[in-house]
């Protein structure tokens, strides 16, 4: 009985053993073996590996590209514009041991990114304007803060693969204050707008009134030209009448003078009897 036990103590003790003294390494990730906290091996492929059990163990980073979102920090530009700048950087272990060696993991790097981004973020946008910055050249300049940063970030066995600025606002006093500059500007370009409009809106109204009065004073001189032309023929046509048979014309004129004194609805009148007036009234014949 005792025999047996002894032996399945000893299968289950070289069963641990034999399982501790091997490891994967995901595809996905890198990592040193440690001996004592002394790295003894760069493991930097995936699959099986060895090590020795307990006294050695295996620290794993990640391969792939890590994101960092930095503090929004305020930058001052060249043109001594302020800003806040909303950046990230995008980084991937190249060397584990020597990240092993001077920071240790993760959390101690991003620390140590953060003061190095925003010095070479501080150092770049302040040699360009916010012109600059917010044009085509922004690639330019966060290439130059990649420039920058990789130079320190090597001796941390990083590569930084990318700084990006996701925003680049004005803080909210500035803003303010440019705010309502342009609010100013538009309402004086609405104002010169308007006295443009008026200015045209008169000269419109000026034309218009001498077209018009132009108009009106050759309508009136060819209408007292033509009321001319019509007395003259109508003088003429009476003339002419008048010389064709003299006794029918004073007698149709007379008519129609009785017809306009008289009216339709009757004229009182006191005349002599004799008056020439009655004449033809008089006059049965």
């Amino acid at each position: 009985m005792k025999k047996s036990t002894l032996l399945l103590v000893l299968s289950t003790l070289l069963l641990f053993v034999g399982f501790s003294c091997f490891f994967v390494m995901d595809e996905r990730q890198q990592g040193l073996v440690l001996q004592f906290g002394e790295p003894k091996r760069v493991i930097q492929t995936s699959g099986l590996h060895f090590k020795i059990p307990l006294i050695q163990n295996v620290v794993r980073y990640d391969k792939r590209i890590l994101e960092y979102n930095l503090p929004v920090e305020e930058v001052i530009a060249v043109d001594k514009k302020r800003m806040l700048i909303d950046s990230f950087a995008r980084f991937k272990i190249i060397d584990p041991l020597e990240f092993y060696k001077t920071v240790g993991n993760e959390v101690n790097v991003r620390n140590r990114l953060n003061s190095n981004v925003i010095s070479s973020l501080r150092r770049v946008v302040g040699r360009v304007t916010l012109d600059e910055l917010l044009s085509s050249e922004r690639s330019n300049i966060m290439d130059s803060i990649k420039i920058e940063v990789n130079g320190e970030a090597t001796r941390f066995g990083i590569e930084v693969v990318d700084v990006r600025i996701r925003r680049a606002d004005l803080p909210e006093a500035n803003s303010q204050a440019i705010f309502e500059r342009m609010i100013s500007e538009r309402v004086r370009e609405a104002k010169e707008f308007r006295a443009k409009g008026a200015e045209e809106a008169q000269r419109i109204r000026a034309e218009a009134d001498k077209e018009k009065t132009v108009i009106l004073a050759e309508a009136t001189r060819q209408s007292e030209i033509l009321k001319g032309e019509g007395e003259s023929i109508s003088i003429d046509t009476y003339a002419d009448a008048f010389k064709r048979d003299p006794e029918f014309y004073s007698f149709y004129r007379s008519m129609q003078a009785y017809s306009k004194v008289l009216g339709e609805e009757g004229t009182t009148m006191i005349l002599s009897p004799d008056s020439e007036f009655l004449q033809f009234l008089n006059d049965s014949n």
